[in-house]
């Protein structure tokens, strides 16, 4: 009794049980290269993400409004709040990389207060607590969830101005409104 194999034109009859072996252990091979690839392109992927969170994190971000605003009465600077879906977000990854990760920016910010609020998809990237907090600062400043955004405060918490999306794309890259935005705050010092 033989079993029939099809291929992408030939259908082959195989009476040989070795010949059925070689088979199987191909297509075995097959299955546990595609898996090894799919492993090795998620760790890709979340390396990628964590040199991302190092390379931001150069600067001085916070992630509570309340740590923020102190500092900011202390120094009397004004704070800045970068919302971003940093692990869904296509737009929020290239304006990290477009204006964030820049030395112009990383100048700026010597002038404010930062504060990241994130609004990961995975649940692994924030705390449950920090995913609630950040739930709570969005519902206050970013209510239609708009992402990227980023919203200027005073030290009481009262919004100043902001600044809604970007795309790398159609603007070539183009962040003057963003750096004439923060510059806006910058300058005054409020």
């Amino acid at each position: 009794m033989g079993i029939l194999f099809f291929l992408p034109s030939l259908a082959w009859k195989v009476n040989n049980p070795h010949i059925l072996n070689l088979f199987q252990m191909k297509n075995l091979l097959i299955l546990a290269c595609l898996l090894l690839a799919n492993v090795s392109f998620a760790q890709d992927a979340e390396e990628t993400s964590l040199e991302m969170n190092e390379e931001v994190s150069s600067l001085p971000w916070l992630t509570n409004l309340e740590e923020a605003e102190k500092i900011s009465a202390e120094k009397e600077l004004p704070i800045l709040i970068y919302f971003t879906g940093s692990d869904w977000c296509p737009p929020c990854v290239a304006l990290k990389k477009d204006f964030f990760e820049t030395a112009d920016f990383a100048e700026r910010a010597k002038g404010l207060v930062l504060v990241m609020i994130d609004y990961p998809r995975r649940l692994d990237i924030i705390s449950e607590e920090q995913r609630a907090y950040n739930k709570k600062i969005i519902s206050k400043y970013n209510s239609n969830k708009s992402f990227p955004k980023i919203v200027m405060v005073n030290k009481k918490g009262h919004e100043l101005g902001k600044i809604s999306g970007y795309s790398s794309f159609n603007t070539y890259q183009d962040t003057s409104h963003h750096f004439t935005f923060v510059d806006k705050y910058v300058a005054k010092n409020d």
